[in-house]
């Protein structure tokens, strides 16, 4: 974990010339470095940077479903550990994630592999490498690193430093509370799509960044979400549970991550 940090705090101190040579674009299935500002949330720019990273799609798998983020992932040359160290991060967390999902499915009375298959027996994962700047020009500058907003699947890894607090999630009052880092650990987010599979069983965590300490803060998000092509419905034992009407409507997963995607940039 601190491996990954470190190395992503390296990339974000290079030059502004080399980090865009990964630059985010339409024609890299939007993947790749962002610079300041181009994340927007609820029509706000973020104050971070970022590389986006999904899991690769090969021309015409998902049909028009997936055409805009058709692609594989840029790495950069610079630091040279930079691709294997991640993969490798990848593998783990995405293992790491299933076991995780198997005993929501068991905590919820629903058999071990309840995610499998269908649901999720072909995850999709998404990896933000995110750095939130302290030396931003005040014509640039929000109040915000991230806005507030949920997570999309069903899951959500996060890496973040241990001596800064910026993440803040909303506790059921209402109020904007810090989830502290605690070394060795990540922060599990709770995502859209385990909302509406569990009926509102479990909700998906309200959250976003202030980043108000004189350093530069950098955090990792592993996202775990079902398979892209997934449609997505309050399981059956889960309505079961909760007066048996479903809450929701059904989602095809890979549609509302296209449409995010699609009015997340301004590039």
């Amino acid at each position: 974990m601190k491996e990954v940090r470190d190395v992503t705090h390296k990339f974000f101190q290079l030059p502004y010339e080399e980090k865009l040579k990964i630059k985010m674009t339409p024609q890299s299935g939007y993947r790749g470095y962002q610079r300041i500002g181009e994340n927007v949330t609820k029509g706000k720019p973020d104050m971070h940077e970022a590389i986006d990273c999904y899991t690769p799609i090969r021309p015409g798998k998902y049909g028009d479903l997936a055409k805009p983020m058709e692609g594989s992932n840029l790495w950069p040359e610079n630091p040279s550990n930079f691709e294997a160290l991640l993969e490798n991060y990848i593998n783990l967390c995405r293992d790491l994630s299933r076991k995780i999902m198997r005993g929501i499915a068991l905590a919820l009375g629903g058999a071990i592999d309840a995610f499998e298959g269908e649901t999720a027996g072909d995850p999709f994962w998404v990896l933000r490498l995110i750095g939130y700047p302290v030396d931003i020009p005040e014509e640039q500058r929000t109040d915000t690193g991230c806005g507030a907003h949920t997570d999309y699947g069903l899951l959500t890894l996060v890496n973040q430093d241990d001596d800064i607090c910026a993440l803040e999630v909303q506790n059921r009052s209402g109020e904007w509370i810090y989830a502290t880092p605690i070394p060795g650990t990540f922060v599990c987010n709770i995502g859209d799509m385990l909302k509406v599979w569990s009926n509102g069983i479990y909700q998906s965590t309200l959250h976003r960044v202030v980043n108000n300490s004189p350093r530069y803060r950098v955090s990792v998000a592993f996202f775990y979400e079902s398979n892209f092509d997934a449609a997505i419905e309050p399981v059956q034992f889960c309505r079961e549970k909760t007066g048996g009407a479903a809450k929701y409507d059904k989602v095809v997963y890979g549609e509302h991550l296209v449409k995010k995607v699609l009015t997340n940039f301004v590039m």
